[in-house]
């Protein structure tokens, strides 16, 4: 049985698949967790749990408890990066702040909240969908990918493959604190 990652550190993918080596370099390299720090990042999506595809990016959580102050140090940090764009959802209580860039040909999005980055629900969804790929074995994730190559999104992937009924965000959530 493989030893649960622990996904605080990347050092993980030094020990992964080819995309996960150069994530781990291109990081490492840039320093991009490091230059977060504060802001407790930790790279979530599918990367981490060898689900991606060709064009998955890399995804950042970010604890912000200051959306005025986090905006003004992304800015600082990385507007100079190739393709960066900012933007904000105000519509949530979690007041999301969103960075995109570019850096070695990988599109790098960092996405910060006022909810530790451990409670969030992309983190929360990667130790979940982790567990199931886990559990179901190589076949399962090998149809999560196909699935994800037809165009469907890593959560409504997994509903179907899942046969998970309604929000398969939502569902993904819940099932998760049932096999916890």
């Amino acid at each position: 049985m493989e030893l649960e990652h622990n996904f605080d550190n990347i050092d993980y993918l030094k020990d992964g698949n080819e995309k996960q080596k150069r994530v781990y370099n291109l990081l490492t390299k840039c320093r991009i967790l490091e230059t977060l720090w504060e802001f407790d990042p930790i790279l979530v999506g599918t990367i981490p749990i060898n689900i991606d595809i060709e064009s998955s990016d890399l995804d950042i959580i970010c604890y912000c408890k200051d959306k005025a102050y986090f905006k003004k140090f992304l800015e600082e940090k990385f507007a100079g990066v190739e393709g960066f764009k900012m933007w904000e959802n105000t519509e949530l209580s979690t007041q999301d702040t969103v960075a995109n860039f570019v850096i070695d040909g990988f599109e790098i999005e960092i996405f910060g909240q006022n909810i530790p980055s451990k409670q969030q629900n992309a983190y929360r969804h990667m130790i979940i969908e982790n567990k199931l790929i886990k559990e179901e074995g190589e076949g399962f994730r090998q149809r999560i990918i196909a699935l994800k190559q037809k165009g469907y999104k890593t959560e409504p992937a997994f509903g179907i493959e899942l046969g998970l009924v309604g929000d398969s965000y939502k569902a993904l959530l819940e099932l998760g604190t049932k096999i916890d």
